[in-house]
């Protein structure tokens, strides 16, 4: 059950941020917090790859600021939302012997996240008369998503 609730809350958070996901995951491979290390994909706990993550996720979360950026509902960034909070999902499944359970868990927490931090940051996005406080509200929620997820 464990792996279901962490890929869904990873999931959840990537439906949001896309890459923040697949960075944390990439880290707790790293750390060996998620053991990965004989698996296809043993790339995501290779030396540079969280800091390579991690710099993706820091330009997405920049990226999200700014004015052109298009909606994540649209297909484009609804697929990638879902691809990688799959990819996530499968991850941490596949450290727990569950990898399909943790790859339609990361999918259903992407579709979650997706719509739920949507809806969620224009409300508070009203509320607070401009879009950056939630924004960043937003950022900061999905980061503590990962955290508690994987490092608890």
């Amino acid at each position: 059950m464990i792996i279901f609730i962490n890929a869904f809350l990873i999931g959840t958070a990537s439906g949001s941020r896309a890459l923040i996901g697949l960075a944390a995951v990439s880290w707790a491979a790293r750390f060996g917090v998620l053991p990965l290390e004989h698996t296809w994909l043993a790339f995501l706990g290779y030396a540079f790859t969280p800091y390579i993550l991690t710099l993706m996720a820091i330009g997405e979360l920049v990226n999200d600021k700014l004015p052109k950026t298009p909606s994540r509902l649209i297909p484009p960034q609804f697929i990638a939302g879902i691809v990688t909070s799959a990819l996530c999902g499968f991850a941490i499944g596949l450290s727990g012997g569950g990898a399909i359970l943790g790859l339609v868990a990361g999918i259903v927490g992407a579709v979650a996240g997706t719509f739920g931090g949507a809806k969620a940051r224009g409300l508070l996005a009203m509320r607070f008369g401009r879009d950056l406080p939630a924004a960043l509200l937003e950022d900061a929620v999905a980061v503590c998503i990962v955290a508690f997820a994987l490092f608890r």
